[in-house]
């Protein structure tokens, strides 16, 4: 066998499995929601509302002496604060894409 044949057969096996992987992926990035279309919806006020009643439950756990699950309910809370801060950064510094 000659050594032209086998690297005709070995080229061509590659281009062909290029073109096969590269038409899956095109075919993907097609088919996929683009990132800006997936907007998720925060209600501040509600999530506002929420740290309150823990920050309150916590203080009144405090006061009973269960100090663990206050420590959980305050940090429920700063959880709930950071998330609302992040929701309100976001609606503020959202900026539509250039070509739109």
């Amino acid at each position: 066998m000659r050594p032209t044949t086998t690297a005709r057969r070995v080229l061509t096996s590659v281009l062909a499995t290029t073109l096969l992987a590269g038409g899956v992926l095109l075919g993907q990035t097609v088919t996929a929601e683009p990132a800006s279309a997936a907007r998720m919806t925060c209600n501040i006020t509600q999530l506002k509302n929420d740290a309150r009643k823990e920050r309150d439950r916590a203080a009144q756990l405090k006061r009973l002496g269960a100090h663990t699950e206050a420590r959980r309910a305050l940090a429920r809370a700063d959880a709930l604060e950071t998330r609302a801060r992040q929701c309100h950064d976001a609606e503020n510094n959202s900026k539509p894409p250039l070509w739109q």
